[in-house]
């Protein structure tokens, strides 16, 4: 591979490794927002968990469950990439 090629690369590895870092703090932020609901919907009685309000607060808090395990999937694809973008490069 000449120089041209592997400069492209290694500012392609940048770029991953940025938006790795601002999926990994949308990740964290998420998180956060899905700990909240949860907590909030542990904290209702029983009558209101079973009512269409909590039965909606515990359906979101599984849907940021769900997108928080996309993002680690997203980490986890760009972390191979950068792998395979290295072993190209090497």
């Amino acid at each position: 591979m000449n120089k041209a090629r592997r400069k492209a690369i290694a500012d392609l590895i940048d770029r991953l490794d940025t938006l790795k870092g601002l999926a990994d703090e949308i990740r964290s932020d998420l998180e956060t927002i899905k700990d909240e609901e949860r907590e909030a919907f542990e904290n209702l009685s029983e009558s209101f968990q079973g009512n269409d309000r909590g039965q909606a607060m515990e359906a979101a808090a599984d849907a940021l469950e769900e997108a928080v395990g996309a993002l680690d999937e997203i980490g986890g694809t760009i972390d191979q990439a950068v792998e395979n973008l290295n072993t190209a490069s090497a």
